[in-house]
């Protein structure tokens, strides 16, 4: 069997306290991931940080067991950036983003990425509150914006995921180097999320747990991003002509086929959701698949 390469992606700011402890973390993810057939390589960058985050991260790429690149930002420019940045320097077949915090384990990373490695998804996102006793500390403010946040890029969208806002989003890599992505900053969330659905994405969602951290801690989305994410959400929904739709996908459309989201549930909650995607063509049904 071939070996698949994971790239995962790192996008940094003002980490250094936490890269070294999150690295540890990926590192440890070698021998688990090898006996499924799979190796990782990291992309890490840093997006600017007026901290010894990037030094932290060159001495650590001089020296890794795994393949780590490590770039810099001159200036703080968004995790969206950041991303678009790393893109250019992914190699992999699959690929999932880490955030450097540690508010979402590493640990789970191979739960996460198995629909990819199965071939029963194109893209495989993380949710925190599939199963709400998995979630740690984290403000009541941010749950009922997120909840607001996903219910509304939904109704946009025409999906049915749980937790938009999730930073656990996963990749097959045609998917992934396809996405049309402009913003900049954690407009890259909603954006994402609209883009794996006007290219007719296969897209499975996976309980993650989630350990929230505070302000002091070094908490970076505020308010702010939730009023922005708005705006992204309409406008990423106005933009669909620039995101092209997936060749599979395509095909099933132009034979007349519905072109099913399968948002597959744990087999725990032994439950599928199939949502027909926006401007195919189904037969009127007054019940929705569950």
């Amino acid at each position: 069997m071939r070996m698949l390469t994971l790239s995962i992606v790192i996008p940094c700011y003002n980490e250094a306290r936490r890269i070294d402890h999150t690295l540890d973390a990926v590192e440890a993810l070698r021998h688990p991931l090898s006996v499924s057939g799979v190796r990782i390589e990291v992309i890490a960058v840093d997006d600017g940080s007026t901290d010894d985050t990037y030094q932290r991260l060159a001495e650590r790429a001089s020296s890794s067991p795994m393949p780590l690149v490590a770039l810099r930002h001159e200036r703080n420019r968004g995790k969206g950036a950041a991303i678009r940045t790393a893109r250019e320097h992914v190699h992999g077949d699959l690929v999932i983003f880490q955030d450097a915090d540690m508010e979402l384990d590493p640990s789970e990373i191979p739960r996460v990425i198995a629909p990819l490695v199965a071939g029963r998804a194109d893209a495989s996102l993380g949710s925190r509150f599939m199963h709400r006793h998995l979630i740690g500390r984290s403000a009541s403010w941010h749950e009922f914006g997120n909840s607001a946040l996903t219910w509304l890029s939904n109704a946009f969208s025409g999906l049915r995921i749980t937790d938009m806002e999730s930073g656990y989003k996963a990749f097959s890599a045609p998917v992934f180097h396809s996405l049309h992505l402009t913003s900049d900053r954690f407009g890259m969330e909603p954006e994402i999320v609209a883009r794996l659905a006007q290219m007719r994405a296969r897209i499975i969602e996976v309980p993650v747990t989630y350990a929230g951290r505070s302000y002091a801690e070094g908490k970076k989305i505020t308010w702010r991003d939730g009023f922005a994410a708005i705006g992204h959400i309409m406008r990423a929904s106005l933009t669909g002509a620039s995101q092209p739709v997936l060749p599979s996908a395509a095909r099933l459309r132009a034979t007349g086929h519905a072109t099913p989201y399968r948002i597959l549930m744990p087999r725990s909650l032994s439950r599928t959701r199939t949502v027909s995607a926006p401007g195919a063509h189904t037969a009127p049904s007054k019940k929705r698949a569950i």
